[in-house]
């Protein structure tokens, strides 16, 4: 192994302790309550380590939402990948992932609270459309390719559902009760999928 390797390896660990401690604390107390001496003591490195890796505790704050959103998109294509016979299923299972995700107080901290707020509203749904749009594109082509639903323009199918999960997913997340919230929004999102079938195909059970 070569010394720039070694030194590659290292600088890629020192990123990923930062990235794993400021998740823990955001998640914990919010950007605003965080400040970069509790994070590089959490992650047991210097500050010149932190300023090396990160223009600035935004930029940290930008890798920690790209850190959990893979993971959420990660469990959500899981489950659309166990219904590959059914693209619609798929869809729907894969929103009932989402929106339970979306409940993590993990998640409503850093993605639903202070991501729009720390990263401004353009930024934010860019980032988000980096990791979500691509899943119900390629989705939506499934089920169109499979004739589960009417053939018809991708795009603004996919940015017109994930809109409705966006907006799903803050009403779940506030709500005072989740577990009922979650399955209202279902139900809503199950109406809105069935509408798209094909004549030919029919309609599973709605995701629980």
């Amino acid at each position: 192994m070569t010394g720039g390797t070694k030194h590659g390896l290292r600088s890629a660990a020192t990123r990923d302790r930062l990235v794993a401690a400021a998740r823990v604390l955001f998640a914990e107390r919010g950007y605003a309550g965080v400040g970069t001496e509790e994070i590089v003591a959490a992650a047991g490195v210097t500050r010149g380590a932190l300023y090396h890796q990160f223009r600035d505790k935004a930029d940290l704050f930008t890798s920690v939402v790209e850190a959990v959103e893979a993971r959420m998109i990660q469990q959500v294509a899981e489950e659309v990948g166990h219904h590959v016979e059914d693209p619609v299923a798929g869809l729907l299972g894969g929103a009932r992932v989402f929106l339970t995700v979306c409940a993590e107080p993990e998640v409503e901290r850093i993605v639903l609270r202070d991501a729009p707020a720390v990263l401004g509203a353009v930024a934010w749904r860019e980032l988000s459309n980096r990791y979500s749009l691509g899943l119900i594109q390629q989705t939506l082509r499934s089920a169109m390719e499979a004739g589960a639903i009417t053939p018809q323009p991708l795009a603004p199918l996919a940015h017109v559902l994930m809109g409705a999960l966006d907006e799903a997913s803050r009403y779940v997340a506030t709500a005072d009760d989740p577990d009922s919230a979650r399955q209202e929004c279902l139900h809503a999102l199950a109406q809105i999928v069935h509408g798209l079938r094909s004549a030919s195909t029919h309609h599973p059970d709605i995701a629980a």
